[in-house]
């Protein structure tokens, strides 16, 4: 055998073995935004789709939760056009791996180019040059998603670290509307005309966007990390009023403290943190669409959270948009219900949850003496233990001692619901990392 011949054999093993190893991890895809591996159109092996040299485990660096088809797009799509999506990790890695979703698509997606690479800074489409790879499928740069379904990318060699920017880009050659999105990144992410997923400079990206596209997760086999913890909730955990690009969102600010405690010598779990937060969201209620957009805790709950890479810990921040979006009065025993549903399903998967008291919202359009109420009902039965594992409480960190009802006017974004940068920071540090110690309860 020739030199020429026993590398093309090998790599072709190589590729194999990835393509095998990913099903087994993805298993078997449904119609309800589940991986698909079927519809690879080219299975030429690129030189970045390699097997992970080093050791590890996979977690989750960053994620977001697909909430919507994207206003505009139902013909279109993106078609021509290479959309650079910037995306910020928790956790570092030596090889990484995407996940892109076409939920919400109507037609098949095609994507015949994609590629990670580490942003050149903040604020930029560029990327630093020696770390731009490209992303395959199956070894084949092509890959086309069924509408309803999502794939997962073969694992790519690259040194990820943490805390830092990541830039995913895509290109779809064709109409393919609409377009999967989560609508508020409070993060820029750019598009540009024609393919430039290969493109380090950043320059032909002259549209921005605050939307994240079809992108839905990245993983890294990190040395960091042993786990994921998944924070599940609305626009409070979405990071709705915070800083656009500063990365100020109360997950943010955890998945640093916790770093920082780690590399300190605490004795903690060695976990990421990633953010399934869709603004609006509601523990019992779907938004109108089929699928619906803004899928109710209860619908997005297995997806969102169960089907996150190693998943250990789910943090549950849930339950004020059914109190103010509900035209009648809400039913607390209701909400308690579903709240109750979805940790029943995460032990049963082995999961520790995390739950949160509901915010005060005194002040806000919404707010009437009635649903207090109803708030104070959910928040005795969540103090009470009777809920959840363990409580991370809010309500008492950020609500104005004078006013019980309210938020401090410091942690107060001006809306009388939603956090300021500095309340963000402060829901972070009053969370308990000793709490993402242990798992779920053994059953009696």
């Amino acid at each position: 055998m020739t030199r020429g011949r026993g590398y093309a054999l090998l790599a072709g093993l190589v590729a194999a073995i990835v393509a095998l190893s990913t099903a087994i991890y993805v298993g078997v895809a449904s119609d309800d935004g589940t991986h698909s591996r079927t519809a690879v159109t080219d299975s030429r092996l690129p030189n970045n789709s390699a097997a992970p040299a080093s050791t590890g485990t996979w977690v989750g660096t960053w994620s977001t939760s697909p909430a919507a088809a994207e206003p505009g797009t139902e013909t279109t799509g993106m078609a021509d056009r290479s959309v650079r999506n910037v995306v910020h990790t928790s956790v570092g890695g030596t090889s990484a791996r995407v996940t892109l979703s076409n939920l919400y698509g109507q037609s098949p997606l095609s994507i015949t180019q994609a590629s990670i690479a580490i942003a050149a800074g903040s604020g930029t489409p560029a990327a630093l040059s020696d770390t731009m790879r490209q992303l395959t499928f199956n070894g084949g740069p092509t890959v086309v998603i069924p509408p309803g379904r999502q794939v997962m990318s073969d694992a790519v060699r690259i040194v990820v670290p943490p805390d830092a920017d990541v830039l995913i880009t895509t290109y779809t050659p064709t109409s393919s509307g609409p377009v999967t999105y989560h609508p508020r990144a409070r993060q820029i992410s750019y598009v540009a005309q024609g393919d430039h997923t290969a493109d380090a400079t950043g320059a032909p990206y002259t549209e921005q966007s605050l939307y994240w596209r079809y992108l839905t997760a990245l993983d890294v086999l990190s040395n960091e990390a042993d786990g994921t913890v998944v924070v599940l909730g609305d626009s409070l955990t979405d990071g709705i009023t915070s800083t656009v690009g500063a990365n100020n969102r109360w997950t943010d600010v955890l998945s640093d403290r916790l770093r920082a405690e780690i590399g300190a010598g605490r004795d903690l779990p060695r976990y990421s943190v990633v953010n399934q937060g869709i603004s609006g969201n509601r523990v019992l209620t779907d938004g109108l669409g089929r699928p619906a957009d803004n899928p109710s805790g209860l619908n997005r709950f297995a997806r969102d959270v169960l089907e996150r890479t190693n998943a250990k810990v789910v943090v549950i921040d849930l339950g004020v948009n059914d109190i103010l979006r509900n035209p009648r009065l809400a039913d607390p025993n209701a909400i308690l219900g579903g709240l109750r549903t979805m940790v029943g399903q995460a032990h049963a998967r082995g999961l520790k949850v995390v739950g949160a008291t509901l915010m005060p919202f005194g002040g806000h359009r919404g707010y009437s003496d009635a649903r207090e109420a109803v708030r104070q009902q959910i928040n005795a039965e969540i103090r009470a233990g009777r809920v959840f594992d363990a409580v991370v409480d809010f309500d008492q960190a950020l609500r104005d001692p004078y006013d019980p009802r309210r938020l401090r006017a410091d942690y107060d974004s001006g809306d009388h619901l939603h956090p300021s940068d500095k309340g963000y920071a402060r829901m972070a540090e009053v969370f308990d990392l000793e709490s993402l110690k242990g798992s779920a309860p053994a059953k009696l």
